[in-house]
């Protein structure tokens, strides 16, 4: 049952409750249909609940039965013999990642050729800079400092976007900069800070093969072109 297991705890990777697994609600001092969620047991089983929720809620592939699904929590917690034999929920299970790696193929190839016309469009622009790697930047405030080196950690401020203007990241919108290794991040990035000097704001179109490529990476769709506004405020 490792793949099966392994399978299903893709939907609890979006946890934030480390161990949260281990707690039970057979302890709760009162049943969740009641409304009452006051004990720890209770609001980790819930905080589970609605992780997973939010996770299975996303999966645009799977079209979740709450029947069996309820009904394998139930038997899995009692330990129960599965009703199905294993072999057949395996297999299941390796029809439904074969299925989920052909719909993410495709809309890595959906995003790869939209990527592709918007940095064409994007390069022609006045004032764009290209790079040998395909990076794309355009100098909105100039500053005077000195540049990173590939050593250093920096401070900035950045707003990250997909093409359509879908934010995906943002400390401006968190209104709190952040620091990391320059060599820490995508290589558009690392390559892109080397370049800049302390002061200046850029505007950096990154395409995916130095960005995230064909894996994507939580909201940022596989084979997706980024769009940051980013300022160097620091080296540290």
């Amino acid at each position: 049952m490792n793949r099966l297991t392994s399978f299903l705890l893709l939907a609890l990777a979006a946890l934030s409750f480390s161990g949260c697994g281990k707690q039970s609600a057979k302890t709760a001092t009162a049943p969740a249909s009641s409304g009452a969620i006051v004990s720890v047991d209770q609001k980790v089983s819930y905080g589970i609940g609605y992780n997973m929720g939010m996770s299975l809620g996303r999966d645009k592939t799977l079209k979740l039965d709450r029947e069996a699904f309820l009904a394998g929590i139930e038997d899995g917690q009692a330990g129960s013999k599965t009703r199905l034999p294993e072999a057949e929920i395996e297999a299941a299970f390796n029809a439904m990642q074969q299925k989920a790696s052909a719909e993410m193929a495709a809309m890595g190839e959906k995003h790869l050729a939209a990527g592709s016309q918007y940095l064409a469009k994007n390069k022609a622009k006045p004032g764009v800079t290209v790079t040998a790697s395909g990076l794309q930047y355009e100098v909105l405030k100039k500053g005077t400092g000195p540049k990173p080196k590939g050593t250093d950690t920096v401070k900035v401020h950045y707003h990250g976007t997909l093409t359509d203007g879908t934010v995906f990241d943002s400390s401006v919108q968190r209104g709190e900069p952040i620091e990391f290794e320059v060599t820490g991040v995508i290589p558009g990035w690392t390559e892109a800070l080397q370049l800049m000097s302390v002061g200046d704001k850029w505007k950096l179109t990154i395409p995916s093969a130095i960005a995230y490529g064909p894996r994507g990476k939580g909201s940022i769709p596989p084979n997706a072109v980024l769009i940051f506004e980013v300022e160097l405020l620091g080296i540290k």
